[in-house]
C-alpha cells in the first residue's frame, strides 16, 4: 500500500503563507513552530467535481483546533478559503486531489518552545496533490494490532488534530515491519481506537458499530458514515469494541479522507471474510458514493 509518486505533481503549486510558489521553492523557515515541535494544526481535503466534502467541517475542526492551541494571527476563514480556490485553479484540479491543509503557529524570533516567541502570526500551506483514493477497495486491507497506544485526554486530546504524529508513526513503522498495511492502536483500556490513519467499524449481526471518539479522531468521514446510518435507518452504536470482538466480526472497514471506505480483510493473522456480511457494507459504500456530492462546497 505505499503511496507512489504521480507525474502530474512534479509542477504543482503549493500556497505558503500569502502566496503560490513552485514546488521547488515552496519552503517554509527552520524557525517555523512546525519544525521546532511540530506545533501545527491540520486538515485533509477530498476535491470531488462537485467541490470539496464537508469543507464546512473541516473548517470548523481547523479553527477549534488553533483556538485549543491559542494561536495567534489566525487566518481568517474566508482567506483560506479564497487561497484554497487559487490553489486548485493554478493547478487545474477539479477532481482526484487531495489537500493537505496546514496551519502553522509561524515563525520564532529565536528557538524554544515558548509560544510567546512567536511574533508573525501564523503560517498556512496548502499542498494539493493529484491523488486518488489510496486504497484498494476491491482485495481491503490487512491490520497488525501496535504496541504503540492512542492519546488520551489525559495526556493529549484527540480533539485537536495536531501535526504531532509520532505515536501514529511509530505504529505505522511497527506495521510496516510486520507486513501489513495498517496499524491498529488500542487506547489506554485495551480497546480499539483506530488505525494510525483512519477510523475503524466493525458490522454484526445487522448492526455498525464504532469506537467512542474518546482516544481515536473525531473523524469527518467517520461523522459522515455515522450520519449516513442514522439516515437510512441502519443501526450505528459508538462502544467499546475489544480485539475479541473484532476478530468475530462479521465485517470490519476503515474510514478516512485518503481511502473513503475500505473493507480490512485481515486482524492479526485473523482472516475478516469479504462476502461476509458484504451486503450491508457495500450498501453503506453505495450511499457513500452517492450522497458525497450533496456534502461538497466550493472553497
Amino acid at each position: 500500500m505505499l503511496q507512489q509518486f504521480d507525474p502530474r505533481n512534479k509542477t504543482i503549486k503549493i500556497w505558503v503563507g500569502d502566496r503560490l510558489y513552485a514546488r521547488e521553492d515552496a519552503k517554509i523557515s527552520v524557525f517555523d513552530s512546525s519544525v521546532q515541535g511540530g506545533d501545527a494544526v491540520w486538515e485533509g481535503l477530498r476535491v470531488y467535481p462537485e467541490g470539496i466534502v464537508c469543507l464546512d467541517r473541516h473548517m470548523r475542526r481547523l479553527m477549534d483546533s488553533a483556538q485549543a492551541m491559542a494561536f495567534e494571527g489566525i487566518p481568517s476563514e474566508s482567506f483560506i478559503r479564497t487561497a484554497i480556490r487559487e490553489t486548485l485553479a493554478a493547478n487545474g484540479m477539479e477532481k482526484d486531489t487531495h489537500i493537505r491543509l496546514t496551519l502553522t503557529r509561524g515563525d520564532k524570533i529565536t528557538s524554544g518552545m515558548d509560544p510567546r516567541v512567536n511574533q508573525s502570526g501564523c503560517c498556512l500551506i496548502i499542498l494539493a496533490e493529484w491523488k486518488p483514493p489510496v486504497y484498494d477497495n476491491d482485495h481491503g486491507i490487512t491490520v497488525f494490532t501496535s504496541t504503540i497506544r492512542r492519546n488520551n485526554p489525559s495526556f493529549l486530546d484527540s480533539k485537536i488534530h495536531h501535526c504531532n504524529l509520532i505515536n501514529n508513526i511509530q505504529a505505522k513503522i511497527q506495521a510496516n515491519v510486520a507486513g501489513k498495511d495498517a496499524g491498529l492502536m488500542l487506547d489506554y483500556a485495551g480497546f480499539a481506537a483506530e488505525l494510525n490513519g483512519t477510523n475503524i467499524f466493525m458490522i454484526r449481526d445487522g448492526k455498525v458499530y464504532t469506537p467512542h471518539a474518546d482516544a481515536c479522531l473525531h473523524g469527518i468521514t467517520r461523522g459522515l458514515v455515522i450520519q449516513l446510518c442514522k439516515e437510512n435507518e441502519i443501526e450505528i452504536v459508538e462502544k467499546n469494541i475489544s480485539l475479541t470482538e473484532l476478530y468475530a466480526a462479521d465485517k470490519v472497514f476503515c474510514s478516512g479522507t485518503m481511502g473513503e471506505l475500505t473493507p480490512i480483510t485481515e486482524i492479526d493473522g485473523r482472516t475478516i471474510a469479504l462476502d461476509a456480511d458484504g451486503g450491508l457494507l457495500n450498501k453503506l459504500i453505495r450511499l457513500f458514493e452517492e450522497n458525497v456530492p450533496k456534502y461538497c462546497i466550493q472553497p
